[in-house]
């Protein structure tokens, strides 16, 4: 737990210690696709030369992979260059989040980070570079009914050099990982007492409008996200449906749900912030899913600045294991099969606006460089304790090609508990691509014609 002093103090400390690169501040559009890359990360590697330099992503695809099935792991034969426990986890501390340090702290004997080379695999088709690329002369921050939103943005990062951390959360919203998705995929939460517990099992299709490669930001309706889930278990869960659209005005996003005891579709009245979802049985809130999500107008949100930080990364050994029970421990994932990296990453921090009302007053998000999705998450209640960590993990996929982040969740430090979210070990279905959804599809109407019970 941390005090309100010892908040206080850690604090200051990692707000001294954080700020901009002399690179990153000196660098602007003509930059792109030069000394950044074309999403504006910095293209050169670290001085130290434990970071690489980037030099176009992976997009070798396999010849064994077949389309809409499980992707291998590119890296298998990678071995760990040393390991983090709480015996030497001082010697990295400023390379770890709160956290993660927290996590050892509470299971001493167990928690492990792993320490893979760092491999800088993000990769987009040209279309997305060239998009962003147009974005970055065009877009902007304009004031909605719901906070700030982008305008003139459209099929690549928003904000590729952004000014701040409005627009760094916007690229995180708006990051790429493909255009539609078929998956099949498994929620489970993890007691205090350390018991399994499926609470959806679940098929889901998905698609990002934002990216259709043929739109324009002139022809685009403002709907980015959207997805439908249809559990087909636990059987108390059988038949139920969830449905998101997520506009940039969040006044305009809405959320259905399908009861299958009820035989209706109803609309979600309040289907943002601290509110749990109903797609993971009210276990996690809704802008904790793929670590954020949703509306931005309850926080100001401060860009402190980039850093370096040991992420998850190249996760594909997690998503080639055989079974759940292979990659989920008592008190947290199996550190076996988890990959950690170093990276720069932005950190974006999230403080309640006077007035307004949440469970978590503060929040701080490590946003990978070179992709812009946050992978790492710290939350503290209006107690000043660090209440939740969040985390997300992204594998690479040539064949779209992109580092996207899949499997997500978070680990409880209040109650004990620790959630996983679209965990595809085992499945034989894996983040599929396929051709665009009609967007009758994503509707009430459609929602209510496949109901069953």
């Amino acid at each position: 737990m941390i005090s309100r002093i010892k908040f206080s103090a850690a604090y200051f400390f990692i707000m001294s210690a954080i700020a901009f690169s002399a690179s990153a501040m000196a660098t602007g559009v003509d930059d792109l696709g030069k000394s950044l890359t074309p999403f504006g990360a910095e293209r050169a590697g670290n001085a130290d030369k434990t970071i690489p330099a980037w030099e176009g992503g992976y997009t070798t695809v396999d010849p064994s992979y077949q389309k809409g099935g499980k992707r291998g792991d590119p890296f298998a034969a990678d071995k760990p260059l040393f390991s983090i426990t709480s015996k030497n986890m001082a010697q990295y501390a400023d390379k770890l989040s709160d956290g993660v340090k927290e996590m050892f702290k509470r299971y001493p004997d167990t928690y492990r980070m792993d320490i893979y080379p760092t491999r800088r695999t993000a990769a987009a088709p040209q279309w997305v570079y060239d998009n962003t690329a147009k974005n970055a002369v065009n877009a902007k921050l304009v004031e909605g009914s719901a906070g700030p939103m982008p305008e003139g943005a459209y099929g690549g990062i928003p904000f590729p050099i952004p000014k701040n951390g409005d627009e760094a959360m916007w690229n995180h919203l708006l990051s790429w990982s493909g255009t539609s998705i078929t998956r099949d995929a498994r929620f489970y939460l993890m007691t205090a007492d350390g018991q399994q517990v499926m609470t959806t099992d679940g098929k889901a299709i998905q698609e990002m409008p934002y990216y259709f490669q043929d739109g324009s930001a002139q022809t685009f309706d403002g709907d980015y996200w959207m997805i439908r889930l249809l559990n087909i278990g636990p059987p108390i869960r059988a038949g139920e449906q969830a449905m998101d659209r997520a506009n940039l005005n969040a006044d305009k996003s809405q959320t259905h749900i399908y009861l299958a005891g009820q035989r209706r579709v109803r609309k979600v009245p309040n289907s943002c912030c601290d509110t749990p979802a109903p797609s993971t049985a009210g276990v996690m809130a809704y802008d904790e899913l793929s670590v954020y999500k949703g509306r931005l107008n309850r926080f100001n949100w401060k860009l402190v600045g980039k850093k370096e930080l040991y992420i998850p990364y190249n996760t594909n050994k997690f998503f080639t294991a055989g079974k759940p029970e292979d990659v989920l421990g008592k008190r947290h994932l199996n550190p076996d099969v988890l990959r950690w990296e170093l990276h720069r990453v932005w950190v974006v921090e999230a403080n309640l606006k006077p007035g307004e009302r949440h469970q978590m007053v503060k929040s701080r998000y490590y946003l990978d460089e070179d992709t812009w999705q946050a992978l790492l998450g710290d939350r503290w209640d209006a107690s000043g304790q660090l209440a939740k960590t969040l985390w997300a993990l992204p594998a690479v996929m040539p064949d779209i090609p992109a580092q996207a982040s899949v499997s997500s969740g978070f680990y409880d430090f209040m109650s004990g508990t620790w959630f996983v979210l679209d965990l595809l070990t085992g499945q034989s279905s894996q983040w599929g691509i396929v051709e665009r959804f009609k967007k009758s599809d994503f509707s009430p109407t459609v929602m209510a014609g496949q109901g069953v019970r």
